[in-house]
This record gives structure tokens, sequence and C-alpha cells, in this order.
């Protein structure tokens, strides 16, 4: 998404910090995954960006979604999606949660360790199941495993304990890390995946289910490869290694690549200052109010309204709080005579932004605007 004259007036009249959405960006970024990967059901992932209109309009063109929380449930629900087309995909669950999904009618709950199937068998008896594998991640900007998934191994006991506590053990999970810059990731990880599938149907356990996760990325500063190169690498993928598991339903959970570049967040200077040898420049956004990926180093590009990258100046760039973690970038360029209250802008931030907002020291996260409610507020 590039800044346009709509943007630049709005900046100019409306409080900062704000949030653009460009509804019309997802409608075709969801099209043009669905045209990259067509034998690939879209499950969308409802965290990266849960505004009402993104939600209505991947309901209208057909998209089912990613769910990690009662709280997302709840809200598709109150649009009219049916409980068929969500998947609980967050494998840390409560049990009184997994309660309420199952008897809404959601069929697919996400696993990676022996107590959660317990979970899932006492609430969601016969529910199916999907584990999730520990993949690399080296490439990407933020990696995913740690917290979640587990090694093969572990993966394979796993799905067999689902099996024998009443549950049907669906498919195989992964996650190549948000923001993948390497398109052979996914054809590491269905590899690692087809490991899983093949000795389980030795066991006489047949997996139904391949979840391809997310992590295709968003253009910022470094090349990225396409959706469609992606979408070759994993139909290949596929046809040579799980060849021999036929009908396999296959899903994506889009997050980043469906509404990052569907969103520009507008910020403003409200300092700047010198200490010691360092230049900061404090801006009304920060860590805590919409930039909290910053913190892994997540690089956005970053346009100053009015000023030009010709000249450089090295500065730390800051949040508006009371807290030194709110550090957005140490040693970043901007340019040399960037000033109090210019306007600043962070490019393709429609994913894990505004979502990550929070109210510490009173300061409102930033408020969101689609396109067509700019046009009426600066009318």
């Amino acid at each position: 998404m590039e800044v346009n004259e709509l943007i630049r007036e709005a900046a100019k009249k409306l409080e900062t910090p704000f949030l653009v959405l460009d509804i019309e960006q997802v409608k075709k970024n969801y099209i043009r995954l669905k045209n990259s990967m067509k034998k690939v059901d879209i499950f969308y992932a409802v965290k990266a960006n849960s505004h009402i209109e993104i939600l209505k309009a991947l309901r209208d063109l057909g998209s089912s979604f990613d769910v990690a929380s009662v709280g997302e449930i709840d809200k598709l629900l109150s649009i009219g999606v049916s409980p068929k087309r969500m998947s609980f995909g967050n494998p840390i669950k409560k049990e009184k949660d997994i309660e309420y999904a199952w008897k809404l009618g959601i069929e697919y709950f996400s696993v990676d360790s022996e107590m959660e199937v317990e979970k899932v068998a006492r609430r969601a008896p016969g529910a199916k199941v999907y584990a999730r594998i520990a993949t690399s991640s080296n490439d990407s900007d933020w990696p995913l495993s740690g917290k979640f998934g587990t090694d093969i191994d572990h993966v394979i006991s796993i799905l067999k304990w689902a099996n024998r506590n009443g549950l049907v053990p669906y498919g195989i999970s992964f996650h190549v890390g948000s923001q993948s810059y390497n398109k052979y990731k996914w054809q590491e990880a269905i590899l690692e995946a087809s490991v899983v599938f093949n000795k389980l149907m030795k066991n006489g356990i047949e997996l139904k289910m391949l979840n391809l996760g997310g992590g295709i990325p968003v253009k910022h500063t470094k090349p990225i490869p396409t959706v469609e190169e992606i979408g070759e690498v994993v139909d290949e993928s596929i046809q040579e290694y799980l060849w021999k598991h036929k009908d396999l339903m296959i899903i994506t959970e889009p997050g980043r690549s469906m509404v990052g570049d569907a969103g520009i967040l507008v910020s403003k200077v409200i300092l700047k200052s010198r200490k010691g040898a360092k230049q900061w420049v404090y801006l009304d956004v920060g860590v805590f109010h919409g930039l909290m990926e910053t913190i892994e180093n997540f690089q956005y590009e970053i346009q100053v309204e009015g000023k030009s990258y010709d000249k450089t100046g090295v500065f730390t760039l800051a949040g508006p709080t009371c807290d030194s973690v709110d550090t957005i970038y140490e040693d970043i360029l901007l340019p040399a005579d960037i000033d109090y209250e210019d306007i600043v802008y962070f490019i393709n931030a429609g994913a894990y932004t505004v979502e990550y907002g929070s109210s510490f020291n009173g300061i409102e996260p930033p408020k969101v605007y689609t396109i067509d409610e700019l046009k009426e507020l600066i009318k």
C-alpha cells in the first residue's frame, strides 16, 4: 500500500496515530493466493488483524478462519460465519474454551502435547486433531518454533495418543516462520510432514490434512519470494513427498500476507533530542501501541512526509511511554532533518500492529480507519 494524497490529507487533519486499511487490497490478496494455490483451502489467521470489515470481506469471498480464542470465535459468529468454517489453531487452550468451540460445531483442534490431547478428549470427544511439527524458521523475521510445535517422533507419539483417547488423528501442521524469505522452507517442512504421514500409515492411521500454516511474506525492506513462487514449491513438494496419500485436505493460514500490505500506520514526531552522542526521535506510536514486532527487530519501511533520504542521520527511534522497552529501533537511518511534528508513515503495517495495541500509560492505541471511512472524515 502506498501513501497517497488521501492519506497525506488525513495525516494533516486527523489526530495521530492511526492505521489506514484498504479493504480492496485484502480482497486482491485473497484472490491472488487462491489462484496461486488452487487446491488449497484458506483459513485466514484472525489474530493478524481482526477488524470487522476485513472479516466481512473474507467471509464474502468464501474464506475459512483460523481462530486462537473464544473472543475471535464470537467475533466471527457475530457476522454470520459458520463454526464449520473455523479451526481452533491455538495449541494452548482452556478446557472450557475447547468445550465451547466443540458444542458450537468447530471440528478441528490443534495439539502439540499429550496434555492438550487429553484436554480435547475430555471436552470434545471424537474431534479431529492435527499436531504441529517444529520446523526451521531461520530465514524468517519472526520465528515461531520453540513455543509451538515439537519434533517428528513426538508428533507421531502425540497422534497415536490421540487415537487411543478416542480422537481422530487428522493431520499435520507446521509454520515456517512469519515473514519467511526462503520459498524452499515449505519444501523442507512438507518433507518432514511426509515422514509423519508415512510412519502413521504403517501403523494403520491415515491422516487426511496437511496444514501449511502461514509465513508468506509482505514487502518491507528485503526482496521476497512471490505468492506464485511459493505456491509452485508447495504443489511440487506435495506431489513429490505425499503422492501416496490421496484426497488430502490442504489448508493454509495466511495472516500477514493477507492484510500486511493493506495498511499504513500514520504517526507524528513529538520530540527530538540529543543524549550524549546519540540522537533520539520519539513518536506518538511505539512498542506498546502497535509496533510490538519491532522488539525482535522486525523492519518496516519508514517514510517521513516531505523529507528525503538523500542526507541521513543515525537515530534511536522510540515511542511515547515511560518505559525503556518502548524503543522501536536502535541506530536507524532517517532523514537528517527530521523534526518536531513531522508525519512518519510505517508502510505495509496492516498485520500484527493494532492487534497488539494496549492502553499502557493511559495512552490509547491507534485508531483504525478504512479508506472509505477516511474519505468521509476529511470531506
